[in-house]
């Protein structure tokens, strides 16, 4: 992924939806004017793998690249340590070194799908970690130098902190030297690599801001901080979280049919908006489709579900998800692509109960929530009713595979090995 420099990343940010706030719009726009320059994101490593709401950010960098400039993806082995206290209601757990080496190893697989690390243009991104510099540092050192440069009285007035705060909430010490650990960040960043910009979703502000004072008054560098909206649906739910959980973007925990399936579902009046932010579908064309209106708009959905999985996983992954949704849907058959839950023999035993086949396959979270689905109807086997919440399945049933569905969308085969 090769472009020549432009300076047109603040307004492909504007017009496609992406920008909530900038801290200099001009300071920045002339700045990119003046050649390739470096900008990043952070990702902390809470997980082994991103979900659907970091896609927005992802895309940020992916565009970032396209318009000729260097993308840096900073991975948190340092930060994690710590936690971002963030908007959150309690603390996050505290995870050893090895869990967070294995979650950057799982994280690491989603960002070669949208950006370039290969190619030898001077805007090749880069992939660091913070513990590079964050690991090393001598605590008192760190507290003269660094620390002196922060008011506990502003940081105490950042709606993340205030907002944890007049809840009553514990915000630990542990927690609360994340944003000076996050401000040390861009400071390095600038100094190391010339970086200039950082960019996060709006609940980041604050710790940009302090990252932003802090080069300017350490190193006297002018550098610049970009926000994204914190998107939710238009029903008011919280982007890429369901009923049956997170919409994970790495393909061992969340297969592409499943990934393509909930962009599918999407409501009709978020289309065009996600269209200009998942997709590279010129703005004009994602306007048009969405406005779309009754059946037709179910076409755009099928397109912004193509367009989305075929970023991640590729134009066979997104084919082959289109094909089975389209069989299972309008055909009423299984499709070759389904969520599989394959059983053993031994798994099997004697029987297994149809409640405890619709947990292990994914279709509800527990055995309650299995028993509610079946009595209120919304439970089928192979596309017939299913009403006995004591029905049990044996060898003889998974002679072939059988479909289990939940509701009208959510399928999943179940099948017998060996």
């Amino acid at each position: 992924m090769t472009y020549t420099p432009k300076s047109d990343f603040v307004a492909v940010m504007m017009e496609r939806g992406f920008l909530a706030d900038c801290t200099d719009y001009q300071g920045l726009d002339e700045a990119l004017l003046q050649g390739v320059r470096p900008a990043y994101i952070g990702f902390d490593a809470t997980a082994n793998s991103l979900h659907v709401g970091s896609l927005i950010q992802i895309m940020m960098l992916r565009w970032f690249q396209k318009t000729g400039h260097q993308p840096i993806t900073l991975m948190g082995g340092g930060t994690t340590k710590v936690g971002d206290p963030s908007f959150r209601a309690d603390e996050r757990p505290l995870l050893t070194e090895a869990q967070i080496d294995d979650n950057i190893a799982g994280i690491k697989k989603v960002f070669s799908a949208y950006i370039d690390y290969e190619t030898d243009a001077p805007n090749k991104a880069l992939m660091l970690n913070n513990a590079e510099w964050l690991d090393g540092l001598n605590y008192l050192e760190f507290l003269r130098d660094i620390g002196r440069h922060f008011s506990v009285n502003r940081m105490l007035s950042f709606e993340s902190v205030k907002s944890r705060l007049d809840r009553e909430q514990s915000l630990s010490f542990l927690e609360f030297n994340y944003m000076i650990l996050q401000a040390y960040d861009f400071m390095e960043l600038n100094r190391r690599y010339g970086c200039i910009l950082q960019m996060g979703g709006s609940d980041q502000w604050g710790n940009i801001v302090n990252g932003i004072d802090l080069t300017r008054r350490v190193i006297d560098n002018e550098v610049y901080g970009l926000t994204s909206p914190l998107l939710t649906t238009s029903d008011g739910k919280k982007m890429g979280k369901t009923a049956e959980g997170a919409i994970w973007l790495n393909a061992d925990m969340r297969s592409p049919y499943e990934f393509w399936q909930f962009w599918r579902n999407t409501t009709d009046a978020d289309v065009g908006r996600f269209l200009k932010l998942y997709t590279e579908l010129p703005v004009e064309e994602c306007e048009r489709i969405g406005a779309l209106q009754g059946s037709e708009i179910n076409e755009g959905k099928v397109i912004l579900a193509n367009e989305v999985t075929t970023l991640l996983h590729g134009a066979e992954a997104a084919a082959t998800a289109e094909a089975t949704a389209r069989e299972v849907f309008e055909k009423g058959g299984v499709g070759d692509d389904l969520p599989t839950l394959s059983l053993t023999p031994a798994d099997l035993g004697d029987g297994i109960s149809i409640v405890q086949l619709i947990v292990k396959s994914g279709l509800a979270k527990s055995g309650k929530d299995a028993k509610r689905l079946i009595s209120e109807n919304g439970a089928k086997i192979d596309d017939q009713p299913l009403t006995d919440a004591g029905l049990m399945i044996d060898a003889g049933a998974l002679s072939s595979p059988i479909k289990l569905s939940a509701g009208k969308k959510r399928h999943a085969l179940v099948k017998l090995d060996g």
